[in-house]
């Protein structure tokens, strides 16, 4: 959420983000206990979730509204997860598909943040997996967009976040690729390449598939005319 950062105990924590993640909606407290407590009976888990309430910080009650059978946030109180979603849904809109933003480099940056990096429960783990794969494709439409618009340093910035955020994804590498070569940068276009078909073949004994091999099949490793490896 917004605002300056204050510590809640960790039980307390992941009641906070589980209400938070579910936007407006009243979670059910069933809900909560069973899904952050799976492995205790009923009875235990309905405890847990009254223990992590109860010792939540001032902050923390202050961004719910804690009913006697279900929670939600307050008004007034904003998740940046929220924010984060919209911007990616603006960039994958087909009605604002020909229109940029003057503040790319800011939704490049929102569009970089994981959620809850270092968080292993299984409902943690599928929402963030939901979220990276929209602000992978978000950013891959706007490096897109930007070669387009030939606006290639901030292409090139978006494509190199996508990478960040997965290096194996191919798509994400052909936005790089492509916003190099657009950028007039042939060396760094198939040092990308290069870079990723090291990388795929060492992690996953896999080559570059042809679309990324046309990219830069003009392109020459060395003075002697080799072609790019993968192939």
């Amino acid at each position: 959420m917004s605002g300056e950062p204050e510590a809640v105990p960790g039980g307390s924590e992941r009641v906070l983000a589980f209400v938070a993640l579910c936007c407006r909606a009243a979670v059910p407290r069933p809900l909560i206990a069973g899904t952050l407590w799976p492995e205790s009976s009923e009875h235990g888990a309905h405890a847990s979730l009254r223990s992590a309430l109860a010792r939540m910080h001032h902050a923390g009650r202050r961004a719910l509204e804690i009913g006697p059978a279900e929670v939600r946030l307050a008004r007034g109180t904003t998740v940046d997860l929220h924010d984060a979603r919209r911007t990616a849904h603006r960039i994958l809109a087909p009605a604002d598909a020909g229109r940029l933003p003057g503040s790319v480099l800011d939704m490049v940056d929102v569009l970089s943040a994981d959620l809850l990096p270092g968080w292993y429960d299984d409902w943690a783990l599928l929402e963030a997996e939901d979220w990276r794969q929209l602000r992978l494709h978000a950013l891959e439409t706007l490096a897109g967009r930007l070669i387009t618009a030939r606006r290639y340093a901030e292409a090139v910035t978006a494509a190199q976040a996508a990478v960040h955020a997965d290096p194996l994804r191919e798509s994400g590498q052909v936005c790089l690729v492509r916003a190099h070569l657009a950028e007039g940068n042939p060396s760094e276009a198939f040092h990308a390449y290069v870079r990723h078909a090291r990388r795929l073949h060492d992690e996953l004994g896999l080559e570059p598939t042809e679309r990324l091999r046309r990219l830069v099949a003009g392109l020459t490793r060395s003075r002697h005319g080799d072609g790019p490896p993968g192939r």
